[in-house]
C-alpha cells in the first residue's frame, strides 16, 4: 500500500508531505481547490506523462517521491531486476523546466517505462472519465481480460497474430518478386560457379603472395646468402678468422693496459655475432632450393585469384568471404522462393492462431458471463434496479487481440432493451454502470492500493452512500483513495483529507492536510450545506460520520 507521499513545487504545492493508512481514504475540498493534485502527482510519480506544465510557477524543477510497502509481486520485480529489497519501495519523479525528467526506484536511475511497470504492480488508477473511456469497444474489451486475468492469452494470441502476419508477408514478397529474385538467383549462381572451382581460403591471398616473392627472387637470395656465409668463414682470410685473431693479439695486451678491456670485449661479442650468422646462413642455404615447378603452381594460383577477383569486382584478400556471404544469401533466396514450403509456413501460422484465439474466445465468453452477472448485482444498489449489464462476444476480422468483438450493452431499468453503453441517454446512469464495473474490476485485481478520482460524478442522495459503503468495504482489505465531492462517501472513510486553496504574497497555492474528528464533523458540514456551516449541517454531519 501507498505509506507517504512527498510533493516539491507540484502545481499549487509548494511542499507536502502525506502519510497514509490502510482502509479507505477520502480526498475533499472545495470544487477548484486541487483535489485531483494528489492524484495527477501519483499519476506521475509511477510513470505517467509529464511535462514542465506541472512545475510550480517560478520554480526550476518538480520532485516527486511515493513510498509503498512491498508485496510478493513487488519483490519478484525488485528482484527480477536486482534492486536491493527491503520492505519498502521508493518511487521518484523529477521534472525540469526543459521538460527532461528523471526517474528512481530505491534511490537508482531508471527508464520511466520501468517505472511504469513497477507501477502498475502498486496502483490502479480509476480517473475521473472513466466512464468516457469505458464507451470504447478497446477499453471494454481491455476491462474484461483483466476481470478475467487473461493477460497471458492474449500476449499469446498477440504473439501468433505477429508470426502470421510475418509468415504472410514472406509469402507475398516471393509471389510479387518471384522474377527478380530468380534473376538474383541467377547472379550469384554464376558467381558460386566461379568461387566454388577456385575455393579461396581464409588468409590465402597474403601466403601465396609471401611465397611467390619468395620463389621468384630465390637465386638472388641464395646467392647473397652464400657469399656471405664465405666471406665469414670460407674465404682466404674468412672474417670470423680475423676477428678471433685480433681478440686473441689484444686480450693479450691486457696485463699491459686495462683500458683496452672494452676493445677487447666488443671483439669478442663481433666474433661470436659472427658466428652466428654464418650458421643462421648455413641454416637457411640448407632449407633453400630453387622449385620452378612450385613457383609456376604460384604463379597460376595468383592469376586465377587475381582474375576472379577482377570479375567478382572484389578484393583478391575479400574472394573468401565474398564465397562464404554468396553461399547464405542463395541459401536465404532459396528459402525466400520456395513457395510451397512458405504457404505451408502460413498454415502453420494460422492453425496456430486459430487455436489460440479461439481458447480465448472461450475464456473471454466464461468471463464475460461473470462479469455481466456482478455488475449487473452491483447495479440494483445503485439505484437502477431491474437494470443489467449484459456483454456481447460477436466475431469480427482477426487482429493482434484476437477475433472478438466485445460490446458492453446496458438496461437501465427493468422492461428496457440493453443498448451500447455509449448510447444510455443518463449520465448519471453511466456513471453509476461505470462505477459499479469499476468496483466489480477492482475486486478481481490484486493491485494494492485503488485510486477513485471522482467517479461518483452524477450521483446522489441515497445512492451516494451506497457508493460510501462500496468503497468502505473494498478497503476492508485493499487501501482505497477515493477523491469525492460527495459528504455520504467522504463520512464513510477510515481516514480524511482536504485539500484547501490560498494565496500567499500574491501567489495561490494549495495544502493537503489530515483531518481530526473535530474537522471531519466541520468539512462534512461544509460539504452538505456550502460554505455557512449551521447546527442543521454539523448534526447531519455527525449523524452520517457515526452511521455503521
Amino acid at each position: 500500500m501507498l505509506r507517504s507521499l512527498h510533493l516539491t513545487d507540484f502545481v499549487l504545492v509548494t511542499e507536502a508531505e502525506i502519510d497514509f493508512s490502510a482502509g479507505f481514504s477520502a480526498l475533499t475540498g472545495e470544487t477548484g481547490a486541487g483535489k485531483s493534485i494528489l492524484i495527477d502527482a501519483l499519476g506521475l510519480v509511477l510513470g505517467g506523462r509529464g511535462d514542465a506544465g506541472v512545475i510550480r510557477e517560478g520554480a526550476a524543477k518538480t520532485s516527486i517521491a511515493a513510498e509503498f510497502d512491498v508485496d510478493a509481486n513487488v519483490a519478484a520485480f525488485l528482484a527480477e531486476h536486482e534492486f536491493d529489497a527491503s520492505d519498502t519501495v521508493l518511487l521518484r519523479r523529477v521534472i525540469d523546466r526543459e521538460g527532461r525528467s528523471k526517474a528512481f526506484i530505491n534511490g537508482a536511475a531508471v527508464p520511466v517505462t520501468q517505472l511504469r511497470a513497477l507501477g502498475d504492480l502498486l496502483v490502479d488508477i480509476h480517473g475521473q472519465h472513466a466512464h468516457q473511456l469505458l464507451q470504447k469497444p478497446a477499453a471494454q474489451r481491455s476491462l474484461l481480460d483483466a476481470f478475467g486475468k487473461l493477460e497471458p492469452q492474449v500476449a499469446d494470441v498477440a504473439e501468433r497474430w505477429k508470426t502470421l502476419r510475418e509468415a504472410r508477408a514472406l509469402l507475398t514478397r516471393a509471389q510479387t518478386e518471384q522474377a527478380s529474385l530468380d534473376a538474383e538467383r541467377e547472379r550469384l549462381a554464376w558467381q558460386l560457379d566461379e568461387l566454388d572451382r577456385l575455393a579461396p581460403q581464409p588468409g590465402e591471398w597474403a601466403e601465396v603472395e609471401s611465397e611467390h616473392r619468395r620463389l621468384s627472387h630465390a637465386a638472388g637470395l641464395i646467392e647473397s646468402a652464400s657469399s656471405a656465409l664465405n666471406a665469414l668463414e670460407e674465404s682466404d682470410e674468412p672474417i670470423i678468422g680475423r676477428l678471433e685473431s685480433l681478440h686473441s693479439r689484444l686480450a693479450a695486451q691486457l696485463a699491459h693496459d686495462a683500458r683496452l678491456q672494452g676493445a677487447v670485449d666488443a671483439l669478442e661479442a663481433a666474433a661470436i655475432q659472427a658466428r652466428e650468422a654464418a650458421y643462421a646462413l648455413s641454416h637457411y642455404l640448407n632449407s633453400s632450393d630453387l622449385d620452378p615447378q612450385r613457383l609456376e603452381e604460384i604463379e597460376q594460383r595468383l592469376s586465377a585469384l587475381h582474375g576472379t577477383a577482377r570479375k567478382l569486382r572484389v578484393e583478391p584478400a575479400a574472394l573468401a568471404d565474398h564465397w562464404q556471404a554468396a553461399r547464405e544469401k542463395m541459401g536465404a533466396l532459396d528459402a525466400a522462393s520456395n513457395l510451397p514450403a512458405l504457404q505451408a509456413a502460413v498454415d502453420a501460422a494460422q492453425r496456430m492462431f486459430d487455436q489460440a484465439a479461439k481458447k480465448l474466445s472461450t475464456e473471454r465468453a466464461k468471463v464475460a458471463k461473470k462479469l455481466s452477472a456482478a455488475a449487473t448485482e452491483a447495479m440494483q444498489t445503485l439505484a437502477m434496479q431491474g437494470g443489467r449489464l449484459d456483454i456481447a462476444l460477436t466475431a469480427e476480422d482477426a487482429g493482434p487481440t484476437g477475433t472478438d468483438a466485445v460490446e458492453f450493452l446496458v438496461a437501465g431499468h427493468a422492461g428496457a432493451t440493453p443498448r451500447a453503453l455509449g448510447k444510455v441517454a443518463s449520465g448519471g446512469e453511466l456513471s453509476r454502470i461505470s462505477l459499479a464495473i469499476a468496483v466489480i474490476a477492482s475486486t478481481a485485481n490484486a493491485t494494492p492500493t485503488l485510486i477513485f478520482d471522482e467517479v461518483d460524478a452524477g450521483v446522489g442522495g441515497a445512492v451516494a452512500e451506497v457508493v460510501g459503503r462500496l468503497m468502505r468495504q473494498l478497503g476492508a482489505d485493499r487501501q482505497v483513495l477515493a477523491v469525492t465531492h460527495l459528504p455520504q462517501v467522504a463520512a464513510r472513510a477510515h481516514q480524511q483529507f482536504k485539500v484547501e486553496k490560498f494565496t500567499v504574497a500574491g501567489s495561490t497555492q494549495s495544502a493537503i492536510r489530515s483531518l481530526s474528528a473535530a474537522d471531519r464533523v466541520d468539512e462534512i458540514a461544509r460539504m452538505l450545506a456550502g460554505e455557512t456551516i449551521t447546527a442543521t449541517s454539523k448534526k447531519h454531519a455527525k449523524e452520517l460520520l457515526a452511521a455503521d
